[in-house]
């Protein structure tokens, strides 16, 4: 039985940029459709199934970071924001709101595609765990991750909000204790991308993770930075695998 394609949803206001990207990825094999602002993109998303979200940041009405909220609210739909090249700042809140990756304007289509497919694949990856993987939980000084629900409790067992991109840079860490990795190393597994020069998203985010789990982020006992090399989770983890 042949699989359908992946549905790709474009959301941007700019009606060239959406015809030239739509024909591009689908000749590249994917289904495409398009929304112009916010109300037809929820309405595309209520009528059928779509596999992954490229949202640009400025739109008419409610804006691209409010959008990425809402769906991230709702659900894990993979989400990559297209953004201006001289804002930064707001590349790194879409991440912080839970945004699968970012592409600067002005791109090239053949450098979406590259992000397309790779957060599609880790996308895929996390719905192909095994059964056996995704039952099991990461513990650390009496927090626990639970894999399979991508839950985060703390040693009170209050539930932790986690959006996607932080959930994700965490099990990392705690799958890789007491090892140096760098930020490109991080970016590479967290996001299946080439790191670009000057990136600070995952600063970011480890500093939200920091503010959530230590006690004192400044002077943070679990994931401590390594100067000139990345980070390391330096508290000891055990694997708990969960009752079926």
């Amino acid at each position: 039985m042949e699989t359908a394609p992946p549905h790709l949803l474009i959301v941007d206001d700019d009606t060239e940029i959406c015809v030239l990207l739509s024909e591009f990825l689908a000749r590249q094999g994917f289904r495409v459709s398009i929304a112009h602002n916010g109300k037809a993109m929820m309405q595309t998303l209520a009528e059928t199934r779509v596999n992954l979200v490229i949202l640009d940041l400025m739109l008419p009405g409610e804006d691209g970071l409010s959008l990425c909220k809402r769906l991230r609210a709702r659900s894990a739909l993979p989400i990559i924001m297209l953004t201006a090249l001289a804002e930064p700042t707001e590349r790194i809140i879409g991440l912080e709101l839970g945004a699968d990756d970012y592409l600067p304007k002005p791109f090239v289509p053949h450098e979406l595609l590259a992000r397309v497919r790779a957060v599609l694949r880790r996308a895929s990856e996390l719905e192909g765990q095994s059964s056996g993987d995704r039952q099991r939980s990461l513990e650390f000084a009496g927090w626990r991750l639970d894999v399979g629900r991508r839950e985060l409790y703390s040693p009170r067992n209050a539930l932790v909000s986690l959006p996607a991109g932080e959930f994700d840079l965490l099990l990392i860490l705690l799958e890789r204790p007491h090892r140096i990795l760098s930020r490109d190393t991080l970016i590479d597994l967290a996001r299946g991308r080439i790191p670009t020069p000057f990136d600070r998203s995952i600063d970011v985010q480890i500093s939200r993770l920091r503010r959530k789990i230590e006690a004192d982020p400044k002077e943070p006992l679990f994931i401590k930075t390594v100067r000139g090399g990345g980070y390391v989770f330096s508290a000891p983890v055990t694997v708990i695998a969960d009752e079926a």
